[in-house]
């Protein structure tokens, strides 16, 4: 089998498996294509030179990578003990991790709306400071955080079962500190992982819509401005909004992902 795959001669099996995998990737692909090939340059020429547009894009931009640094702070902690420790409740734990992929979007804002509005408490906490969650940053950050933390939580937990336990405790014996054990070879050693998570939870919170929608009509992110636009003037004028975020969200994705690889390259190789 393996001298097959080195001449390139593949059995009926792997065509047919072929076949299905390309299936996918047309289905991926299709839709995506179809939709630049639908949308012209003047089009694209266009939305590019609306301020609007602009503007909603890099507030989109931002936000997302805010949020991920911000809950980056609580969620690697937590990756580490689900990873190197047993406690009761785990298997709990790791379930709540996973519920905002299992809830609908729509009743992930409804949930979010109900704690951080303003008249609850946190809402008028948030007001006695100066802000509000409501058609607020702080607001989308946290519909954004609560759509996409699992991303980063299973990248990460992953990555500290990766590194060698051994390492750790050999740090200890010698005399380091469990945090600097953690900071000088836990993250360094799973950092390729958490990287991965960084992205995922980025563009996931990127994109994410519908529990936006119920915090945040205004400042509007690009998701919302894509429906909007649908809504008031149909595909024609919704799709180079699209097209143009999904471009830049693809740009940036590739830039991330080439520095991040190069970055976790180079720390190998020293």
């Amino acid at each position: 089998m393996g001298i097959g795959r080195r001449q390139g001669v593949l059995s009926p099996f792997h065509l047919a498996l072929a076949f299905l995998g390309g299936v996918i990737l047309l289905f991926i692909l299709a839709p995506l294509g179809t939709m630049f090939l639908h949308t012209s340059a003047g089009e694209i020429k266009s939305t590019l030179g609306e301020a609007a547009v602009r503007e909603s894009i890099v507030f989109t931009i931002i936000t997302a990578m805010g949020s991920v640094l911000i809950f980056a702070i609580f969620a690697l902690p937590l990756a580490w003990l689900i990873a190197r420790r047993d406690f009761p409740g785990k298997v709990l734990v790791t379930a709540i991790i996973d519920l905002p992929i299992v809830i609908p979007h729509s009743a992930a804002g409804i949930a979010l709306l109900t704690i951080f509005a303003r008249d609850t408490l946190l809402g008028r906490t948030a007001e006695g400071l100066g802000f509000s969650f409501v058609s607020h940053r702080a607001g989308i950050m946290m519909a954004m955080a609560f759509v996409s933390l699992p991303h980063l939580m299973h990248s990460a937990i992953l990555g500290f079962a990766s590194v060698p336990e051994r390492l750790e405790k050999a740090a200890l014996n010698l005399g380091a500190s469990p945090m600097r054990v953690f900071f000088t070879i836990s993250l360094p050693l799973a950092w390729r992982h958490i990287l991965t998570g960084f992205i995922m939870m980025w563009a996931r919170g990127m994109s994410e819509f519908g529990a936006v929608i119920f915090i945040a009509y205004h400042p509007m992110v690009t998701p919302v401005m894509i429906f909007e636009r649908f809504g008031a003037y149909g595909l024609k004028y919704a799709r180079p909004v699209a097209v143009v975020f999904v471009t830049v969200s693809l740009v940036f994705f590739v830039i991330v992902r080439v520095l991040g690889g190069r970055r976790v390259t180079d720390v190998d190789h020293r």
